[in-house]
């Protein structure tokens, strides 16, 4: 058997308002627009810090319990920040509302959760040096 060569490209992120979605993204985490389809309906291709892009086309259908952690499929998207407290005072700056406190994360560290303009699950997590993660 061989062994693979790959790494994550992008996460693709159905939209209700693909153009409200990607501006959110802008604003709140700083994404660069990469790629703008320039059509009806609207296609982007966002970079976030760290090399991940992200999707946002229009959605067809919508489910009502996409910010249900423990719904089966893809349910958030993490973000490694050096400091939560740090990082949720700068996103909250921006708007971003938080309703819960940090807690501790699976393998060490600490997350804290939040949701974009469509409600889905993003957070932002915390490893602590000695981590198996890094």
């Amino acid at each position: 058997m061989s062994e693979l060569d790959y790494s994550v490209e992008h996460l693709g992120v159905p939209a209700r308002d693909p153009i409200a979605l990607k501006d959110w993204y802008v604003r709140v985490l700083g994404a660069k627009v990469r790629f703008d389809n320039g059509q009806t309906p609207p296609a982007f291709f966002l970079a976030l810090a760290g090399g991940l892009m992200l999707e946002i086309y229009p959605a067809s259908a919508t489910a009502k319990d996409t910010a249900n952690n423990g719904l089966a499929g893809w349910r958030h998207l993490a973000l490694r920040v050096a400091t939560i407290e740090t990082a949720q005072a700068e996103l909250a700056q921006r708007g971003v509302a938080f309703s819960e406190q940090p807690k501790p994360a699976g393998g060490g560290g600490r997350v804290l959760f939040f949701a974009d303009a469509e409600g889905n699950l993003l957070h932002l997590v915390e490893r602590p040096k000695d981590s198996v993660f890094h």
